[in-house]
């Protein structure tokens, strides 16, 4: 398969960030792009220690993020590839641009938990 990042789907599109993902052979690739500094640590709310519970292999592209574990935290600046194992909070710096591959099992379960998040924060309309 082959496809051109900014061709998959977005998937989030808030002021601050712009996350695109496609589903291929079993994984989740992901393209986020931030704006400004985006710590999305309270949509991981009920989730196990209320972190991230999903693998991820990724580069970072263009700035810095940062993993937040529960006894350390690891920084990543352009052109790091890394990998992010369950049990963490990624902070993702202003003009920050990466992409990340994950396993679709582990990454459903937590968007299932992210999404009930995100609608339960969205302003009421």
């Amino acid at each position: 398969m082959r496809g051109t990042l900014n061709d998959f789907p977005i998937d989030v599109e808030i002021p601050s960030v712009t996350i695109r993902h496609v589903e291929w052979g079993g994984m989740i690739i992901e393209r986020g792009e931030t704006r400004q500094e985006a710590d999305p640590g309270p949509l991981f709310a009920g989730l196990p220690d209320d972190r991230c519970q999903c693998p991820h292999w990724g580069y970072v592209v263009k700035g810095r993020m940062r993993f937040r574990f529960a006894d350390r935290e690891e920084g990543y600046s352009a052109g790091d590839a890394y990998y992010a194992p369950p049990g963490h909070r990624p902070v993702l710096e202003a003009g920050c641009e990466y992409v990340e591959f994950s396993p679709i099992g582990p990454w459903a379960q937590t968007m299932e938990v992210v999404g009930r998040n995100m609608q339960a924060m969205a302003p009421e309309q």
